[in-house]
């Protein structure tokens, strides 16, 4: 092989190399993910345990949320629309990631809004445990329990219903 050949062939092989790194690192990422999910306990308003097998079945949203973040409180109307529509396939589980908010807050914040959420609380730190830094943070859950998709942050008030839309048309029983 000739040095000119050489020297274009090392950069793709490196490439190659990396890519096939993230690749692993995703999947050991997504399975960290779902198994975190699986064991996930959260508390309802009134100190009750929640886990998703409470929803199997349905596509279920996990949206970490605080009062304070204002982009997370825009979509839970969106949100709240969504699971109206589609009542049999859909549930929007909004953990409270207590961070900042305690469970009073999140009380008073479900007292003073009419949204037909599943307000719950964080108390396992389950955000902590996946790494969650920033909100809002959603996770849709297929009905069959694994994981389709995890991101950060909001398309806004229709962007987010859009969004949810197409993962529940595609993912319902």
């Amino acid at each position: 092989m000739s040095f000119k050949k050489l020297f274009l062939f090392i950069p793709l092989l490196l490439l190659v190399s990396s890519c096939a790194q993230k690749k692993a690192e995703s999947s050991e990422q997504e399975f960290s993910l779902q198994a975190i999910v699986d064991e996930a306990t959260f508390k309802d308003l009134e100190g009750n345990d929640v886990t998703l097998a409470d929803y199997k079945g349905k596509v279920i949203l996990i949206d970490f949320w605080e009062t304070w973040c204002g982009p997370c409180l825009q979509v839970f109307p969106a949100m709240d629309k969504l699971q109206e529509e589609y009542p049999d396939d859909f549930v929007v589980l909004a953990v409270n990631s207590g961070v900042s908010d305690d469970v009073s807050d999140a009380i008073t914040f479900s007292e003073q809004n009419s949204y037909d959420l599943n307000y719950l609380y964080d108390e396992n730190a389950v955000a902590e445990e996946i790494g969650i830094y920033t909100i809002p943070y959603k996770i849709f859950i297929a009905p069959d329990g694994s994981v389709i998709k995890a991101h950060i942050g909001s398309y806004g008030t229709e962007g987010d219903y859009e969004f949810a839309k197409q993962i529940l048309l595609e993912h319902k029983s």
